[in-house]
């Protein structure tokens, strides 16, 4: 009887003796790789880019080894749901209706959404692009989507699955104007100076953070815990240097605050 008791007392502090398997400590992040200079793949196929740095500090903070999981922008949410993944760190803005889905942190970084237009266009705001026989070309359930489908009321509107699809639609002459974020837009001009022209002016101010499965409130707090030390030491002063620095200087010199 006495060595039925000690087995059991044994099996009650090492599970893993009797079987059972302790919990992964692994934080699985969750991330488009097609979005440079913030989610991408390096020469040797591995995830790199400011997310990934991020995720990699994060993953430091809390003790915990990181692995980056490669999944569309529009699988992300149900796979944080689902429990594929623990956390969300792609360049996603913090909306109401994603809200409603997932939690989110404290924002990490501002931008705003803006057109991407033809070279020889004479939009100049999103108003100009609202017209009957224009048409707007948006990357599949991005916040440029959303805002279109809400506030366009007039022009056609293209929804498209890849970000380089919607900028040849721009430089084709298919479409109008490109709704994306800032960065991006600047980027896809830098591209293509010959073909388009940015109106970076943002119509929409937005707000990137890391998405958390709803009830992990310790998870939570201590990724806003992160972000706050994170920013206090220079962590995205940092990024901006690394991976933004033309960015950031062109930026300036337009008149327009930088992101972090």
């Amino acid at each position: 009887m006495l060595n039925r008791i000690l087995t059991a007392l044994a099996c009650s502090l090492l599970l893993v003796s009797c079987g059972e398997k302790p919990e992964d400590p692994t934080l699985v992040v969750g991330m488009e790789l097609s979005y440079p200079p913030f989610e991408m793949s390096d020469q040797n196929n591995q995830p790199a880019g400011v997310s990934v740095d991020l995720a990699k500090a994060l993953g430091e903070y809390l003790e915990r080894p990181v692995r980056i999981e490669n999944i569309a922008f529009a699988g992300l949410i149900s796979s944080l749901k689902t429990g594929k993944i623990d956390l969300i760190i792609s360049s996603m803005t913090a909306t109401e209706e994603r809200a409603q889905s997932i939690d989110f942190s404290d924002p990490y970084l501002e931008t705003g959404l803006c057109l991407l237009v033809s070279k020889d266009s004479d939009i100049k705001s999103i108003e100009e692009l609202d017209k009957a026989g224009n048409s707007v070309a948006v990357k599949q359930g991005t916040t440029g989507h959303l805002f279109a489908i809400d506030s366009i009321k007039q022009a056609q509107i293209l929804p498209l699955e890849k970000e380089t699809a919607a900028v040849v639609e721009v430089t084709q002459g298919k479409a109008d104007a490109f709704i994306y974020d800032q960065m991006s837009t600047y980027r896809n001009w830098q591209r293509h100076p010959e073909t388009t022209k940015p109106i970076l002016a943002p119509f929409k101010t937005e707000h990137w953070a890391i998405g958390i499965r709803k009830g992990n409130e310790e998870l939570l707090n201590s990724v806003n815990a992160f972000l706050s030390e994170y920013k206090q030491a220079g962590g995205f002063d940092e990024l901006g240097d690394r991976y933004l620095s033309e960015e950031k200087k062109a930026f300036q010199e337009m008149g327009y605050p930088f992101f972090f």
